[in-house]
């Protein structure tokens, strides 16, 4: 049985939406694009390495995040190390459309369900990158096995949010963390299945 690991870059608020470049997804009138560059070190660039450029790995997106990454990656460089890991890979994309533009070794989830049957295949572990709506989903549905955050020390005030809208309660176990010299709080997690325990104090 594979793995479902989630990576994201986000905001002491949440937000996840175009960490990347101010062009990468302006949905929903975001201007702040381009926001973790300022705070990218040795150490934030190093985790993300161990990640995107370790073990093997088939990516599960969105469709929005499909869309960025299908207009983008295919223009970069082979000689980029991140495009010579995405390009080639296999893609998974949750979407009710057909995907439009294609990207080489790219293919349709309909539903929930064709996740879990992907799940419990053989092959390597799915790695989702972006993809806001993918977490509340997989979430609700147990499907989520492993969460690398990357938290920067700015507030956006508006955005996608990791934890959105559907978003079930639950506990996760401390798997690691690391602190870098800009002050980013990176930080693996994985799921406990158990609801957060609420007491009352006396």
């Amino acid at each position: 049985m594979r793995k479902i690991i989630g990576a994201a870059f986000v905001s002491l608020d949440g937000v996840m939406q175009a960490p990347g470049g101010p062009e990468e997804d302006l949905s929903g009138g975001f201007g702040l694009g381009g926001w973790i560059w300022a705070h990218s070190d040795d150490i934030t660039r190093e985790v993300v390495r161990g990640y995107l450029l370790g073990a093997p790995y088939e990516l599960l997106l969105g469709r929005k995040t499909y869309d960025i990454f299908a207009a983008y990656w295919p223009q970069v460089p082979p000689d980029n190390p991140i495009a010579a890991r995405f390009n080639p890979t296999t893609k998974w994309v949750l979407s009710s459309r057909n995907l439009s533009p294609p990207w080489h070794n790219s293919h349709r989830l309909s539903g929930l369900e064709a996740v879990r049957e992907l799940k419990a295949s053989e092959g390597p572990d799915l790695l989702v990158q972006g993809s806001s709506t993918l977490y509340p989903q997989l979430l609700a549905a147990g499907l989520l096995d492993r969460l690398i955050l990357q938290t920067f020390p700015v507030v956006l005030g508006q955005g996608k949010r990791l934890f959105g809208e559907g978003t079930p309660p639950g506990s996760f176990k401390l798997v690691s963390s690391v602190v870098s010299s800009t002050g980013v709080v990176m930080t693996t997690y994985e799921p406990t299945g158990q609801k957060p325990v609420v007491s009352s104090v006396a």
